[in-house]
């Protein structure tokens, strides 16, 4: 597209983005959110009927000794074992939402490793490594379906993970760097419109190893065409919004499998099978 309405666009997205509270530049960690995918469900069916009568009798007839099923016969709190009877129906619920039972260990031909919460994403060209690297804690939020969803469905609005995300891309010693983020997008948007779905924060350039004595400059501060020529940069290297869009799907998969992971701890850290 011309530079002229890339441009515009940019402009109209930084306008958004810097009114909100999730528009600060070169962030490195984001403002944690509630999940509340899934959650109240165990209470409602399993504390008390409207009828006022209990459901659940394992909360309330209770032995000295455990009833968790963990096997030891421990004397555990009816705190833990509340716990870990909501954990085994938190967990049962998580796994059957999940849309991807196996991870993709590539995406559009990059590579994936993942270390706990960081992924890097890394793809070997001619002459140079495209690296893509994110962490996904406190990278997941609701879909926002507009201001006519009803209070009661938001609980189950579908999760996704929208990571601030490095883009690296290596030649020899020398690195070109970008710190990448989603772009929230205007309300007032025509759906035949072409949007960015994300838009550069910060760009460097380096020699050997990264540290806080490198010179960057924030990208809202650019030249609007320098913009948009490192932007088409970014797309021959294969971060397109099609690219960031499947990043997002992933990142929104692999978050979720490493809350159940969480979730499987917690509950065998609580019966006392670490």
């Amino acid at each position: 597209m011309s530079g002229l309405v890339r441009t515009a666009h940019r402009v109209l997205h930084n306008c958004v983005k810097n009114s909100s509270l999730a528009g600060a530049v070169i962030s490195r960690t984001q403002a944690p959110v509630k999940r509340d995918f899934m959650r109240g469900i165990w209470h409602m069916s399993c504390s008390k009927r409207l009828d006022g009568a209990s459901t659940s009798t394992g909360l309330l007839h209770h032995s000295n000794t455990c009833g968790c099923g963990c096997g030891l016969k421990a004397l555990h709190t009816k705190g833990e074992r509340e716990l870990v009877e909501f954990l085994t129906e938190e967990i049962v619920a998580e796994r059957k939402a999940q849309k991807l039972k196996t991870l993709p260990t590539e995406v559009e031909g990059f590579s994936i490793k993942g270390d706990g919460a960081e992924v890097v994403l890394t793809k070997q060209m001619k002459d140079e490594i495209v690296r893509i690297t994110f962490n996904v804690n406190h990278t997941v939020d609701s879909e926002d379906f507009g201001d006519d969803i009803q209070p009661e469905k938001q609980e189950f609005a579908e999760m996704r993970s929208k990571p601030q995300f490095e883009v690296d891309l290596v030649r020899g010693d020398t690195t070109l760097g970008f710190t990448c983020s989603f772009l929230q997008e205007p309300a007032n948007a025509a759906a035949d419109e072409y949007n960015d779905i994300f838009g550069i924060d910060e760009v460097t350039l380096y020699k050997g190893e990264w540290s806080d004595k490198v010179y960057a400059v924030a990208g809202d501060v650019l030249d609007g065409y320098l913009y948009d020529l490192l932007m088409n940069v970014l797309e021959e290297k294969g971060v397109s919004n099609e690219f960031v869009q499947k990043l997002s799907d992933f990142s929104t998969a692999y978050e979720h499998t490493a809350y159940i992971n969480l979730l499987e701890g917690i509950s065998k850290f609580t019966i006392g099978k670490q």
